[in-house]
């Protein structure tokens, strides 16, 4: 049974014109209870417009939710309004953001930080609250946490902060994580630790998980599924195992082809993507990966891929593999 179901969503931003620029077009997709849902793709291809959509903060000055549906335990969360998704946000679903350090409050010590929402959304008193932040430091794994909690973020190192991000998303414990780049500038220990601490906590709590990264090899470890986005649309979605023993669009090759390896023989130079990620206020009438594809024919150009479903589903006039 799914969890999250989001379906056809479109969001766009305003331009300076008067017109809107889609980041998000057409995107959908489910995640089950206890599921990880990876969502891959380059900087710039609306991976993080989809979650804030999904948690509903779209800034309204910037841009909006023109159309689709998400549905959250069956909920329309788009139906909400302000007082009601506040609700949702933080209680049911949690969300880690890209940068710690700009999303931690300099000026409030963690245990604030920290018991805000259990004050919130589970009426608890100041006590309890205090007993349970001790207890969230020591499940993200902080050195003395007890002992930290009247400290503040700039005293805490870069893996810390981002250990004390998910206290803060798990101490609710929601029913559904939103991890957008959680390893963003962490060294590659660190990004370890923090993936596995994140795998550990959703298979110990059955928390559903939407884990959003630009790096492959990072979804091939911890995702069950994994969904391939560009240009605001998804071009590829199916098991994970599936997606990598056999990707059928070419932008996911080209994704697998640039990651670096150990084994195999030696290179001097890793496979790129020519060109740049599309600009979605200029978008062709036809693929939007056609301009930078290596497998592109006259009809990539012309028309929108329609999706075909095999062992994954791809849009692509002229896929890399065929069954």
């Amino acid at each position: 049974m799914s969890l999250l179901s989001v379906k056809d969503l479109v969001t766009a931003f305003y331009l300076k014109d008067g017109g809107l620029n889609k980041a998000v077009n057409g995107v959908s997709f489910d995640i089950n209870k206890g599921e990880t849902l990876g969502l891959v793709g380059e900087s710039g291809c609306g991976k993080s417009v989809t979650a804030l959509s999904i948690m509903k903060l779209i800034p309204n000055r910037s841009g909006k939710i023109l159309h689709g549906k998400i549905l959250f335990n069956d909920l329309d969360l788009l139906s909400l309004n302000e007082s009601e998704i506040q609700e949702i946000r933080g209680r049911d679903i949690g969300m880690i953001f890209q940068e710690p350090m700009s999303s931690l409050n300099p000026i409030l010590d963690i245990e604030k930080q920290i018991s805000e929402s259990l004050i919130k959304h589970l009426k608890i008193s100041k006590r309890s609250s205090v007993e349970r932040v001790k207890e969230l430091l020591d499940m993200v794994g902080i050195p003395d946490g007890k002992n930290r909690i009247k400290d503040y973020p700039h005293q805490f190192s870069g893996g810390q902060r981002q250990r004390l991000m998910i206290a803060i998303a798990l101490a609710c414990e929601p029913s559904l994580l939103i991890a957008d780049e959680p390893t963003t500038s962490l060294d590659v220990t660190i990004q370890a630790q923090i993936l596995e601490l994140m795998k550990n906590l959703s298979e110990n709590l059955g928390i559903s998980l939407l884990l959003i990264t630009h790096n492959l090899g990072i979804v091939a470890r911890y995702a069950n599924k994994i969904a391939v986005m560009y240009g605001g649309k998804i071009r590829e979605m199916g098991p994970s195992l599936d997606v990598f023993n056999s990707p059928k669009h070419p932008y996911t090759l080209g994704l697998l082809n640039s990651v670096p390896r150990i084994s195999g023989p030696r290179i001097n130079e890793l496979s790129i993507i020519p060109g740049e990620v599309t600009d979605f206020s200029n978008l062709p009438p036809g693929c939007a990966f056609s301009e930078r594809c290596i497998n592109v024919i006259k009809k990539c150009g012309q028309e929108p891929p329609i999706s075909i479903y095999n062992s994954t589903e791809y849009a692509c006039w002229n896929p890399n593999n065929l069954d």
